[in-house]
């Protein structure tokens, strides 16, 4: 007979059986894993072609606390600057002044103004990083 694993619980449990109790849905989560270890950032040309059922959750969880975070540097900014609506220049300040988020700089870009010419210092706005699409591929 077959014992529960520990995480057994987590795919009974919450908001839908889709999801568990998680925001992201581990479906989409385990299709990425798969996608983008066939793209070749692994070493096996192959990519993974099984996930354990944990994986998925530990990833999810990860992008809760990530994103999490990158809101409350965010919030943090928006509150210097006297407002209360988080902007894309807010979140752009939050990854150029947290360490943290470092990995992040590439994608924050200067955003032109409508005439070209750059607004402000050059820096605020968050550009789409390269290969991101607005709709699902595969």
């Amino acid at each position: 007979m077959r014992l529960p694993s520990p995480y057994s619980g987590v795919f009974r449990g919450g908001s839908t059986a889709r999801t568990g109790p998680h925001a992201l849905p581990l479906a989409r989560i385990k299709k990425i894993m798969k996608r983008s270890a066939r793209d070749g950032s692994g070493g096996d040309s192959a990519g993974a072609r099984m996930i354990s059922c944990e994986a998925p959750v530990v990833f999810s969880s990860a992008c809760e606390l990530f994103v999490a975070e990158l809101t409350r540097a965010a919030w943090d900014s928006t509150l210097e600057g006297r407002r209360r609506t988080v902007h894309a220049e807010d979140v752009a300040a939050a990854v150029r002044d947290t360490n943290v988020f470092d990995f992040l700089v590439d994608v924050v870009k200067a955003r032109p103004s409508d005439d070209g010419v750059s607004a402000g210092d050059g820096e605020g706005s968050v550009a789409p990083a390269v290969g991101v699409h607005g709709g699902m591929q595969g």
